[in-house]
């Protein structure tokens, strides 16, 4: 990566932060590797993130970028005049193309920044139903990303119509800059060495799995405002967090940014009450003040303010949907919720406050879980889904302990943080 250090961060321009961020997204969140490809996913939004992404990728030695873009606007023009039968269809040759060039060892960057109320007007019917068929013939490439057989990354763009979801009374340039500026806080652009400054990052957060891993919990209980939740942990897990190897032996961190770690629930040892503490915004639905009971690790009971109908139809999509595939820790005074924003994005509002996730779960968090079979992952409690949906469950008046093999309770976090 490129060395910025001789400009002072509160010089740079937006063209340069936003070259940064690009270096960053190829350098550090996937660690591109020589004569590699990579397949891109972004709106027509991200353009001039997409063109410093794919010159960074070319220098660091690509043999190939390939980007696939949407539109928000095609997108609503086919809810509001597609045929009814046509929900139940997804290009399923364009997956199976992207499974293939994971299989043959290609990268995969994502770039989020969508309108986080895209489809909130739309029938949730056609919502649930669309959502599912693109699930299903995803899960090829999916299971590559899944099982972290690939190097591969989820970075941002301010998007207009994302920008003024967050800042809605500000014009939209502002709205816009405002976003920026929290993106590029919150991926360490601003660092006078970007690079070094996630070096340090990761190593903080690989201390804090050091230490969740050496107690070898095997649940952990969550208590505050409407939650009283405890999450029995898959039997030989394993926590993660910030830079990871991926089964191709490449090193990366598949979220920027990123302040959590992260590990596998057992999908039948999940108990109690839990509600969200940060709205879920999903594809295009914004569903809020989540509240739901969980018995023997299925969701028995679910309600929602907003986006109820879009919530439980996602927890019908399949038997994984209503169980958990991930618990993840993050306190309270991480830099994102510092920061004070609520970004109607799940990349970033994890990364405010410990969530679970609905659905599929990783074979990374699980000791030697590479080698393991789908049967083997099983066995130890993994959760298989065509889903994997984070929702916040963590504050400032959220408690967190560790509940040892013999029933013992140790404090893990406190009003929100690490003990």
């Amino acid at each position: 990566m490129t060395k910025h250090a001789a400009t002072p961060p509160e010089l740079l321009s937006h063209e340069e932060r936003l070259d940064r961020l690009g270096a960053v997204a190829v350098h550090v969140g996937l660690g591109l590797q020589p004569g590699q490809e990579l397949v891109m996913t972004a709106s027509l939004d991200a353009l001039p993130l997409v063109r410093r992404i794919t010159e960074h990728a070319y220098k660091a030695g690509a043999s190939l970028v390939t980007t696939l873009f949407s539109d928000e606007e095609a997108t609503l023009m086919r809810f509001r005049n597609a045929r009814d039968d046509s929900f139940d269809a997804a290009s399923a040759w364009l997956y199976e193309g992207m499974a293939k060039a994971f299989g043959a060892g290609a990268a995969r960057l994502a770039i989020s920044g969508e309108n986080p109320s895209l489809l909130a007007n739309e029938d949730p019917d056609k919502v649930s139903r669309a959502n599912r068929a693109r699930s299903k013939a995803y899960m090829p490439a999916l299971s590559h990303i899944a099982n972290f057989d690939i190097n591969w990354t989820i970075v941002s763009y301010a998007s207009p119509a994302w920008a003024k979801a967050m800042f809605p009374d500000d014009p939209e340039d502002i709205a816009v800059a405002k976003l920026w500026h929290a993106i590029f806080a919150a991926s360490r652009v601003d660092a006078p060495d970007p690079v070094a400054a996630w070096a340090a990052h990761n190593a903080e957060l690989q201390a804090r799995t050091a230490r969740l891993n050496g107690q070898r919990y095997a649940a952990l209980r969550f208590r505050g405002p409407g939650t009283d939740l405890t999450v029995g942990l898959a039997d030989e897990h394993e926590w993660a967090g910030g830079a990871s190897q991926a089964k191709n032996g490449i090193v990366c961190n598949a979220n920027i940014p990123t302040e959590e770690v992260f590990t596998t629930p057992h999908k039948d040892r999940v108990d109690g009450i839990v509600a969200s503490t940060k709205p879920l915004s999903y594809q295009g639905t914004l569903i809020q003040d989540i509240a739901v009971r969980f018995e023997g690790g299925r969701i028995v009971e679910a309600r929602a303010r907003t986006g109820a109908d879009v919530l439980n139809k996602v927890l019908d999509t399949d038997e994984g949907a209503r169980r958990l595939g991930e618990v993840a820790l993050v306190p309270h005074s991480s830099p994102i919720s510092k920061s004070g924003l609520l970004f109607y994005n799940t990349l970033y509002d994890e990364n405010a406050a410990s969530h679970i996730a609905l659905g599929q779960s990783y074979s990374k968090c699980f000791i030697n879980g590479a080698n393991l079979t789908p049967d083997e992952l099983a066995a130890r409690g993994a959760n298989a889904s065509l889903i994997h949906i984070d929702w916040m469950i963590g504050s400032g008046e959220v408690e967190v302990d560790g509940i040892t093999a013999t029933g013992a309770a140790e404090p893990v976090m406190r009003a929100g943080e690490w003990v």
